[in-house]
């Protein structure tokens, strides 16, 4: 008969190793760490914000007197459906939406076609040129339109408006969000040109082959493989609409055939120093924005091109 000793030692455990962080959950904590500033600055001076601003259009208070604040609940949204003043402004925001933005990405399109052209010479001086404006300041561009069409020492008055004895009360100063709304185009226009810079040149041969001609292959190819970048740039112009006009009434008095919403906000705020009601505008006015926005979300499926999802959709 065989007998197995068994051995009664206790084994010892090998130390564990640490696995190797993967490259994918490399890259994601190295992101991690690199988003963390924007992060925290979102969080400080947007999230809180605007999470405050909500809790401040349920109560009355003001600046001057904020030991007097009360719970009034809905009665700020109420009034702000018989403030006729606040409905002129948002619907001055929305007409200058409906007017600024497809000149935008009109001028936008028409710009990021010409310079997607081979045949042009000089572009990265000329894209530079194009750019330069959407970084100088709004309140400087303000200025200086502002001394353009000036009803006495403008020189659209010395040079146009006198020379051709056409009367002062043309409203041109009714058309400078408009006009201004053309020195922003740069981010759009360089999102649009490197989209259409990315178009395979292979399209174009095949399309050439087949005698399409240069209208032809825009609407066909470029512009419907280009139409995601035209969707983001179409949100991001309808979003600056409506809040990036604020510079407009700094220092001015308010008028409402001038005034967009977030010129009324501000008076109500920094003028009446009403913050709560000024915040329940600034929510209304949010609802509107996100209102359509998710109305573009929803349209774009029809006329927005996803290569990924067409390709996932034909497997």
């Amino acid at each position: 008969m065989i007998t197995v000793k068994r051995d009664l030692a206790p084994r010892r455990r090998l130390p564990k190793t640490k696995k190797p962080l993967s490259l994918r959950r490399y890259e994601a904590t190295v992101g991690f760490i690199f988003l963390l500033p924007w992060l925290l600055g979102f969080l400080l001076f947007k999230a809180i914000p605007i999470l405050a601003a909500l809790g401040f259009s349920f109560t009355n208070f003001n600046m001057l007197q904020p030991e007097q604040t009360q719970f009034v609940g809905l009665a700020n949204y109420i009034t702000f459906f018989k403030d006729t003043a606040a409905g002129a402004s948002l619907f001055g925001s929305i007409s200058y939406f409906i007017l600024s933005v497809p000149l935008e990405m009109g001028v936008a399109l028409a710009l990021a076609a010409i310079f997607s052209s081979d045949r042009l010479k000089g572009k990265r001086i000329m894209r530079t040129l194009f750019f330069m404006p959407s970084i100088i300041p709004a309140i400087a561009i303000f200025i200086i339109i502002s001394g353009l069409i000036s009803p006495t020492s403008g020189w659209i008055n010395r040079l146009i408006i006198i020379p051709l004895h056409l009367s002062r009360s043309l409203p041109l100063y009714n058309l400078f969000p408009i006009i201004l709304s053309l020195w922003t185009i740069g981010p759009g226009f360089l999102i649009i040109l490197g989209a259409m810079q990315a178009v395979p040149k292979e399209l174009y041969e095949a399309a050439r082959v087949d005698g399409a001609g240069p209208v032809n292959r825009f609407f066909s190819i470029t512009l419907p493989m280009s139409s995601p970048a035209v969707f983001f740039a179409l949100v991001i112009n309808m979003i600056s609409a409506f809040g990036g006009v604020a510079l407009l009434d700094r220092g001015l008095s308010y008028s409402q055939s001038l005034s967009p919403m977030e010129g009324y906000i501000s008076q109500q705020m920094f003028s009446f120093m009403r913050l709560g009601y000024a915040s329940a505008l600034a929510w209304v006015t949010f609802i509107v924005v996100m209102t359509i926005t998710a109305l573009l979300f929803r349209s774009a499926r029809y006329w927005v091109h996803f290569p990924e999802e067409r390709s996932d959709e034909e497997i």
